[in-house]
């Protein structure tokens, strides 16, 4: 089973026009390529979410092109009142699509190049989601189990959760595999919607509160 970005295009009202509309409030966030910094060599993610906390210990040398992204965006906020969209118990919890249509929107089309796999889709490890080569955008996902069939087809683990694991295996997963496959969340429509639309139709998602860069 691959992890993949939904094929759903996007709704018509994802126009210029809207792409256009002043972010106001987000900072940075609706200009991708102002977020480019380097990260460190390594650095922990603190995630504080409805479930709790937990850190994710990040090594750039493990996949040097999804840790940059990955500081850049946790260092702006990127995460802050995002849903666990997909929770699939036993393989992993998905998540990275911006509650804001505005935010999400400008980041669909800001990939990053695929980086070599040096480290295996283990339980804890943390990875970049990849609808094909060179495709990364925001998208990430925690492996509950051994995935290691992830790894030959370029899913590049960046970093692995090194405090709070035990907060990660009880997000909510009641919804299962996201829309059409399965009945939970349409990941077009997070896109179009946001999170109007996960709070609606989804009101159990657990989700980050805020996300912060630690030492």
């Amino acid at each position: 089973m691959t992890i993949r970005l939904s094929a759903v295009t996007l709704s018509a009202v994802l126009t210029l026009g809207l792409l256009a509309t002043p972010l106001f409030g987000q900072g940075n966030l609706g200009n991708p390529a102002a977020l480019t910094e380097q990260a460190p060599a390594t650095y922990k993610a603190r995630f504080e979410t409805s479930k709790g906390a937990f850190v994710i210990d990040v090594r750039r040398e493990w996949a040097p092109a999804g840790a940059d992204r990955f500081y850049n965006l946790v260092k702006n906020g990127f995460f802050d009142d995002t849903r666990f969209f997909r929770v699939i118990s036993g393989f992993m919890v998905q998540f990275g699509i911006n509650g804001n249509p505005q935010v999400s929107t400008p980041w669909r089309n800001a990939q990053i190049k695929d980086d070599p796999v040096k480290q295996s889709n283990k339980r804890g490890f943390i990875t970049f989601a990849t609808s094909g080569p060179n495709s990364r955008t925001t998208q990430v996902f925690i492996n509950y189990g051994d995935n290691s069939r992830l790894d030959g087809m370029g899913f590049a683990p960046f970093g692995q959760v090194s405090t709070g694991m035990n907060v990660v295996d009880e997000l909510f997963s009641g919804y299962g595999e996201g829309a059409p496959q399965g009945r939970g969340p349409n990941q077009g429509r997070i896109q179009s919607e946001g999170n109007a639309y996960l709070t609606k139709d989804f009101p159990n998602l657990d989700f980050v509160r805020k996300a912060t860069i630690g030492q």
